[in-house]
């Protein structure tokens, strides 16, 4: 008989497999329909949690701090990130700006606090409160950060801009260039063997 831990479903042909230990590297697919079922994790719950409390204040500083700094005939204008939201909102364009605050400000400030959340708790054995609702939190919000996209068009507008003008960088596009490596770094862990290295708290 078989402990349910031992177990892992496919979530996507609910498929059932015993697990197995994965060496370093190793990915676990469904034969069935070829979804990957769970990676081998490289980093421990401890060294997650200081990956994502390095990432929240790089998130603040990237924020806070100037993008570029345009200059043109002695004059220079410098921005942050939300200094362009709001110039893109008063220029009637708040479709964008309404996007552009929420894919990246809001999903990747939710994705980083919800993950803490969880891994705080993990660093002890234990299951944070809500558990199962912030890991569907986790997994909805993913998708909809988009920091590496936004880094990307900055660099393509900072080199068009830099024909016209005298582009400085600023602090904030370094901050989003770090942030951009440790987005990517948390986003390729797998969350879900929280699960297998949790427990309830005894009610």
């Amino acid at each position: 008989m078989h402990n349910v831990r031992d177990l892992i479903v496919c979530e996507h042909c609910d498929s059932v497999y015993r697990r197995r230990e994965l060496a370093r590297g190793d990915v676990a697919d469904c034969v069935v329909c070829g979804a990957v079922l769970e990676r081998h994790q490289w980093l421990g719950v401890d060294a997650q949690f200081a990956l994502i409390a390095t990432a929240l204040i790089v998130f603040v500083i990237a924020n806070v701090s100037p993008i570029v700094t345009l200059g043109l005939s002695g004059m220079t204008a410098a921005t942050t990130l939300w200094g362009a939201v709001i110039a893109m909102w008063k220029d009637g364009a708040q479709v964008v700006a309404f996007l552009s605050a929420m894919t990246l400000f809001f999903f990747p400030l939710s994705q980083i606090l919800i993950f803490g959340w969880v891994l705080w708790f993990a660093r002890d054995g234990r299951r944070a409160p809500w558990f199962a609702q912030a890991m569907s939190a986790l997994v909805r919000v993913k998708p909809w950060s988009m920091i590496e996209v936004f880094m990307l068009g900055t660099l393509v507008a900072v080199v068009k801009a830099h024909t016209y003008f005298d582009v400085v960088p600023g602090p904030g596009i370094w901050a989003f260039g770090v942030l951009t490596l440790l987005v990517t770094v948390f986003s390729s862990l797998d969350p879900r063997e929280l699960w297998n290295l949790t427990r309830e708290d005894a009610a």
